[in-house]
């Protein structure tokens, strides 16, 4: 055999993410693969090393001796393969940022204003990746990355904050049974059928509790592995919803969604996140962004 013969990348990256954010489903939002998908790529990863890399621990999961290793050797590598890889994309303009996003943030807030970014900022050239799930300390692979956190931050990041963040139920006012529930308190919906997403899990029980509710007389329906697909379910009316209100603002404004009962604060904050380093148009593109957070509260 070629001594220098690898498992496939696919199996390691699937592991490298499950191994980071300690959880398979939030290795497969990351990805924007299924759950399963990432399953099946570790249990390859096992078969093809002749060992076990996991092993359940209650609910989650604990790597093994083995585990934690290739844990160690797949960060480091894949670490310095999106820096050069971020080096490459900005090409020959040492002057683009990259920046990392949740990718519902991305499709729903970003892209949209995007043309406006350009005219307001016209000497910040950018490159916006998607990233689901945690941000690794050193940020490989980004200059900066907007997300929804609360301190402590990582040693080595300087935050900019932009604005608390807010999350409340939403639904269509063409939902059967929107009238029904237009008016009653938040306790009624205790008794729906909730869509969720597998990226949020702490949101619907962090608004119960918020409510003087018991989170576990929630009853949670269909469930999506992106927030970006429960907001489309919930504007297509196929339920009620759990979101944070940046997302939701245009379509509350048009009349897509509404929000009987409101939002509350969450404790956390949307951010811009980087590495120590001064950079004046990381701190403009923060004062833009803290703008047009605020024009859409």
């Amino acid at each position: 055999m070629n001594g220098r013969a690898l498992p496939p990348l696919n199996a390691l990256r699937a592991f490298e993410a499950a191994a980071r954010l300690g959880s398979v489903s939030r290795a497969a939002a990351e990805l924007h693969v299924t759950h399963g998908a990432v399953s099946r790529q570790v249990k390859l990863l096992e078969e093809d090393l002749g060992t076990a890399l996991f092993a359940r621990d209650g609910r989650g999961l604990r790597l093994t001796a083995a585990g934690e290793r290739l844990r160690d050797a797949t960060g480091a590598a894949f670490e310095q393969l999106q820096s050069a890889v971020r080096g490459l994309r900005r090409g020959d303009d040492a002057g683009t940022r990259v920046i990392g996003c949740p990718g519902s943030l991305l499709a729903r807030w970003m892209i949209p204003r995007l043309e406006r970014l350009r005219r307001d900022l016209p000497d910040l050239k950018l490159h916006l990746s998607p990233h689901d799930g945690g941000f690794d300390p050193a940020l490989p692979g980004v200059d900066a990355a907007v997300l929804v956190g609360a301190p402590p931050w990582p040693a080595p990041w300087r935050v900019h904050a932009l604005a608390p963040e807010r999350i409340g139920p939403v639904l269509n006012p063409r939902h059967p049974a929107f009238e029904r529930l237009l008016g009653q308190p938040a306790a009624t919906l205790l008794h729906e059928d909730l869509l969720h997403t597998a990226s949020r899990p702490q949101a619907w029980p962090q608004w119960a509790r918020a409510q003087g509710l018991d989170p576990g007389q929630l009853h949670l329906g269909t469930g999506f592995e992106h927030l970006y697909y429960l907001l489309e379910a919930a504007v297509a009316g196929l339920g009620v919803a759990i979101a944070p209100e940046l997302l939701v603002a245009e379509d509350l404004a048009a009349g897509r969604l509404a929000a009987p009962w409101g939002f509350i604060d969450t404790g956390a904050q949307w951010c811009l996140c980087t590495r120590a380093d001064d950079d004046a148009r990381i701190d403009r593109l923060a004062g833009w962004l803290r703008a047009q957070f605020a024009q859409a509260a």
